[in-house]
């Protein structure tokens, strides 16, 4: 069928399209003519292109589908649909945006805001498929391929959207957003040093951009450059002192102590008209300065307010997190695991160390990466993406990972176990023999682990409930930890928590190692021996002065870690106890039996 874009106008009749195909050299001749007459019809630049490609003429073929891009901006049409979507009237985009591919499917132009529009609603996988189709028909349209590296970095598949930025920085090397995208990326994948020189490049070139010296502080604060970070941080502030994130990135050092002159600047950002953002960084950070301050009311009444915003903003839904378990309970039971048992990917390579957020998981990770034979990587999100996916393309709902794995051909397992191996191998700089992964939430796909990895050490990070939920509580995330903001909703994680974990000592007794963080407290070399037996490897004195390894940290005890063994953060939840009501009763006994294991 010819379409409204095959018969441009200007360009004649219908025959052009077939002569594009069968005579490419003439329907150049016939195109360039048509387009002489009207720069602006794009449907005859794009069949320029179309046959400019046929004579293998690319880089004229590029310059045609380039006009072709820029012709339809002109275009009405496109002018009203980008004023929608600046509106954020995203159906009326959408709408209009679907009349016109189904008359023009290759106007480039129009796939890649479409493409926008699929990425703003959090249709991720489907704005990468477009602007991988835009690409195919215009491979040289740069603003679509910085964009796929986007998706890609937002879909966390950090290695792909590097190689793509690649592409785009070698086309646009001064691109100020780009580069920008390529520090986050390269940041991500661990590769600091060029992250750092980025960033102190585009720093030098915008010095009053606030975000960007944000960024710059986040990344010296990862690789253990504290005072660097700290002066990044003011700076920014010098440049937007409302800024709340800066001062809860401050904050949330941990080392930090804000003086009157601090403490009175967040009051009165917070006073002003400042956005819903702003004010929960504001919040938890002075939460942080009166904590510090022995001040535990107006540091309780912030934290909570902070949280009260927050939890507005994200769709948790605790009864979800406890029917994941209930199906866990339900469906890995020890004949289906005994079926299963040693089906998937026989590397031992990965140690995965999980829990709850705040229960010591970072301090494990460094005593470990300490070792010889281990190295340390981040936060990976390649368990969970895996496991939603799975199932979902099982029909199931994103948590019902358990009723995915039943439906599975035994050959599945070892192909997932292959594909994280995979998806990691970024993430390694060292030949070091194991690597860590260290995502607390993985406790909720501890028997998805198990059963496609089933070599894989898993180690089990524990604290006291009440210690642990008041500092997640005290924590501000960046995204993924929706249950941090209510002290119901946190209990009952912790709770749900405990209950998989009871399970897996039960039909995998010995299979998990738990590390009690008070008792790590208290015997540091015991129970650093004990981890490393159970890790099949030999004690070596390195682990024990972790506080001294350089490596870079990305979590929010990044400068706990850097430090001794010490006692600092027990007990802090009891100048608060008389706020705490929801907590104690969300937990039951656990506080009394949390370090016990299932019977």
């Amino acid at each position: 069928m010819t379409t409204k874009e095959d018969t441009p106008p200007a360009a004649g009749t219908p025959r052009i399209v077939d002569l594009v195909r069968s005579d490419p050299r003439a329907a150049v001749t016939e195109l360039r003519a048509a387009t002489a007459r009207d720069p602006h019809n794009a449907g005859a630049h794009r069949l320029l292109g179309r046959a400019l490609r046929e004579l293998g003429r690319d880089e004229e073929a590029e310059a045609a589908e380039m006009a072709a891009i820029r012709a339809t901006v002109r275009d009405p049409e496109m002018v009203t649909i980008a004023a929608a979507m600046v509106a954020g009237d995203l159906p009326a985009a959408e709408q209009r945006l679907r009349g016109r591919l189904s008359g023009q499917p290759t106007d480039v132009a129009a796939i890649r805001l479409m493409a926008e529009l699929a990425a703003r609603i959090g249709r991720l996988k489907d704005s990468e498929t477009l602007l991988r189709r835009a690409l195919e028909l215009a491979p040289g349209f740069l603003a679509a391929r910085a964009n796929l590296a986007t998706v890609l970095y937002k879909q966390n598949r950090y290695g792909e959207a590097a190689e793509v930025l690649d592409e785009v920085l070698a086309r646009d090397p001064v691109n100020p957003g780009n580069r920008n995208l390529m520090a986050a990326t390269l940041g991500r994948i661990g590769d600091y040093d060029e992250a750092l020189r980025l960033y102190g490049e585009l720093t030098e070139s915008f010095p009053e951009h606030a975000k960007l010296l944000m960024s710059y502080g986040h990344m010296l604060k990862t690789v253990g450059q504290l005072e660097q970070s700290v002066a990044a941080y003011r700076r920014a502030l010098t440049v937007e002192p409302h800024l709340g994130e800066v001062w809860w990135s401050l904050a949330n050092l941990k080392t930090v102590k804000f003086d009157d002159t601090d403490i009175a600047a967040m009051e009165a950002a917070l006073a002003a008209d400042v956005s819903p953002d702003d004010a929960l960084h504001l919040h938890f950070a002075l939460g942080k300065a009166y904590g510090d301050r022995k001040q535990a009311e107006p540091s309780f009444r912030h934290y909570a307010s902070g949280n009260a915003i927050r939890r507005e903003q994200v769709a948790y839904d605790p009864d979800g997190i406890a029917a994941q378990v209930d199906r866990v309970v339900e469906i890995l039971t020890p004949a289906f695991l005994a079926e299963r048992e040693g089906q998937g990917d026989r590397s031992p390579d990965p140690v995965f160390i999980l829990g709850l957020p705040r229960a010591g998981s970072t301090l494990l990770e460094q005593i470990l990466s300490s070792h010889s034979q281990v190295e340390g990587t981040m936060e990976l999100p390649d368990i969970p993406a895996m496991a939603m996916r799975e199932a979902r393309a099982a029909g199931s709902d994103f948590r019902d990972w358990p009723a995915a794995i039943a439906a599975m051909e035994p050959h599945r397992l070892a192909e997932l176990g292959a594909e994280y191996l995979d998806r990691t191998r970024v993430q390694r700089k060292t030949d070091k023999p194991f690597y860590i992964d260290k995502l607390p939430n993985n406790w909720s796909y501890a028997g998805f682990i198990h059963l496609i990895l089933p070599n894989a050490r898993i180690v089990d990070a524990r604290r006291h409930p009440m210690d642990c939920c008041f500092s997640n509580f005290r924590q501000h995330f960046a995204k993924g930890q929706g249950f941090s903001y209510g002290l119901d909703d946190i209990g009952r994680y912790y709770a749900d928590y405990v209950r998989a974990m009871d399970h897996y000592d039960r039909v995998l007794p010995g299979r998990i190692h738990r590390v009690i963080h008070e008792d790590l407290l208290a015997e540091p070399e015991a129970e650093v021996r004990r981890l490393l037996d159970a890790l099949d490897l030999p004690f070596e004195e390195e682990c024990l002065q972790f506080h001294r390894n350089t490596r870079a940290v990305r979590t929010a005890s990044s400068e706990q870690v850097r430090q001794p063994i010490n006692r600092s953060g027990v007990d802090q939840w009891l100048p608060y106890e008389e706020w705490l009501g929801p907590l104690k009763a969300a937990l039951g006994d656990l506080p009394e039996t949390y370090a016990r294991r299932a019977p």
